[in-house]
């Protein structure tokens, strides 16, 4: 296969490089490795996610997010790592990776993890949360699933608190006006 946009360690590297978590070059260099979406890239990833830094196993964790999506090659194999991240890491950043990962993937499995992390002390962790949560309910919507995102709309954290009830109302599948 053609490399596209350098090799897995260069886009990697590229990456690492801009320290702005949703930086133009860090984001294009993920969708750079996506759109590889080889064994090469997932393996980098793998490794990225056990990585000694916090911007090593975020970025490890937003290119599992993209590899992982339904249809693609890697959507069965990301889930399962991204779990054990989420039950091992202790960084908010890191855990905050995992959740809006898990809000992208849509996948009722990873509800055991968002429920598990809605209780966090960082706020972050519960923004992650209360944004992956109504993604995450299946159908119909999971009773426990929804008690937490309830508990979340009463966060001490205002955007905690919003993000919560926005995802409630969608949840629930009420209208929510501008």
């Amino acid at each position: 296969m053609a490399s596209i946009g350098g090799t897995v360690r260069d886009l990697i590297q590229a990456a690492l490089a801009d320290a702005d978590p949703d930086g133009a070059a860090r984001w294009q260099a993920i969708t750079l490795l996506q759109a590889r979406g080889d064994q090469e890239t997932f393996t980098e990833a793998r490794r990225l996610c056990g990585a000694g830094t916090s911007e090593e196993r975020v970025l490890g964790v937003d290119i599992l997010g993209q590899l992982g999506r339904p249809g693609l090659p890697f959507a069965g194999r990301s889930l399962p790592l991204l779990r054990r991240v989420a039950a091992a890491d202790h960084d908010p950043m890191v855990l905050y990776s995992v959740l809006i990962t898990f809000g992208h993937l849509k996948d009722p499995r990873a509800l055991p993890s968002v429920i598990e992390l809605a209780g966090h002390e960082d706020p972050r962790v519960r923004y992650g949360a209360a944004y992956a949560l109504p993604n995450v309910l299946g159908e119909p919507p999971d009773e426990e699933g929804l008690r937490v995102l309830t508990r979340l709309t009463d966060d001490p954290d205002g955007d905690v608190a919003d993000w919560a009830a926005l995802g409630l109302a969608l949840a629930c599948g009420d209208d929510v006006e501008d």
